[in-house]
């Protein structure tokens, strides 16, 4: 956790650099006001921080709007970046070509295309906030051969990452759970990251979970984010809601499947391999993992894996980043020995709370009998 926030930080700063020195010449003439807007940006680099001593210290309103503010300007100043980013690019390359063929080209790094990039990445930020509480139904068919006589369908449904805390509460968690009933599950699965930080009221958040209820129950693994929320508080908010939490084990559901699942590796992981075979009995296993890393000498001893935990990047262009680091990162993959994976973009947002070219999803995935 010490090095992420380390490398968090230094490439935060980083990023605020590049837009304090891209931005300074439209501030007004004297070294006043370039004091006041460096100290400004080295107030949203801390936000993160200060929003985590708000809530710890249980100052909920001050801490939501701290959050707000905070994971919204982060989202602005990261695209900000990237922006500057491809506009120096191109801007150098034009002076090159222009200078190779002795010929006048535009320039782009004025204050002209700053305030235009600005324009259109606040555009982009807007888009994005409205389109972190679209959330799609991605559907899934699946055919199997191992669903027990007389059981020819079988519905489960998957969210993950919602990340409930200071941002993600109330009225998103009333669409959550609108969609989730609408679609009839038999099987409710939740593959991490369910809570982030403080949930405000529970008994309010208990109220509109009540009515989500699944045929043969409700299942849940816990991701990283449950770990730096604080492991105990997770569980605790998470068993309320209803779930059962898979904790390196595995449950049979009413003899129809069984399903396994093991602890993100913030808390110290599993034998996944000796847990997978502990369960092998001839019928469907359905693998709870958060992070979407199938293992090789576990191929072969599930049927399908679902995962979350990258939300495809989020944010456009940061999917390329993710795809890098879990190339497996979004929706149904064949792997090798007849396993699967399912990986979720996730239900809710983390940090910036929007989502651009990677939509919020509920996904429901159908067993059919083969």
């Amino acid at each position: 956790m010490t090095t992420f926030l380390i490398v968090f930080f230094a490439i935060y700063t980083c990023i605020h650099a590049v837009f304090f020195i891209r931005v300074r010449s439209l501030l007004p003439a004297g070294w006043p006001w370039q004091l006041a807007f460096g100290a400004f940006l080295l107030l949203m680099i801390l936000a993160p921080i200060g929003i985590r001593l708000l809530e710890r210290g249980g100052f909920d309103a001050p801490a939501r709007f701290a959050a707000f503010a905070g994971y919204g300007w982060m989202g602005f100043v990261a695209l900000c970046f990237c922006a500057f980013v491809a506009d120096g690019i191109v801007d150098g390359v034009f002076k090159l070509v222009g200078l190779l063929a002795k010929i006048p080209v535009p320039a782009l790094s004025g204050n002209a295309a700053t305030v235009s990039l600005l324009l259109a990445v606040l555009g982009v930020c807007v888009y994005g906030f409205f389109d972190a509480r679209d959330i799609r139904v991605e559907r899934v068919v699946l055919k199997t051969g191992k669903l027990p006589a007389g059981v020819d369908h079988l519905r489960i449904v998957q969210v993950s990452d919602l990340h409930m805390g200071l941002i993600v509460r109330g009225e998103r968690l009333q669409k959550v759970v609108e969609i989730v009933r609408g679609v009839s599950p038999d099987v409710i699965v939740s593959t991490g990251d369910l809570v982030d930080g403080s949930v405000g009221n529970v008994e309010e958040l208990i109220r509109i979970f009540e009515p989500v209820s699944a045929r043969y129950g409700k299942y849940a693994v816990v991701g990283n984010h449950e770990y730096y929320a604080g492991i105990r508080y997770a569980l605790e908010i998470t068993k309320r809601l209803g779930f059962k939490v898979i904790q390196n084990g595995a449950t049979d559901v009413r003899g129809l499947i069984d399903i396994a699942g093991v602890d993100d590796p913030v808390g110290g992981g599993a034998d996944e391999e000796a847990l997978l075979r502990s369960v092998r009995n001839g019928r469907f296993v359905l693998f709870l993992k958060h992070r979407p890393e199938p293992l090789e000498n576990c191929l072969g001893l599930f049927d399908l894996q679902l995962s979350g935990h990258t939300h495809r990047g989020q944010v456009f262009p940061f999917s390329l980043v993710t795809a890098r680091v879990y190339p497996l990162q979004d929706g149904l993959y064949e792997l090798a020995r007849g396993s699967m994976l399912y990986t979720s973009r996730g239900t809710g947002t983390w940090g910036p709370p929007m989502r651009v070219l990677s939509p919020p999803e509920v996904t429901v995935i159908d067993l059919m009998r083969e």
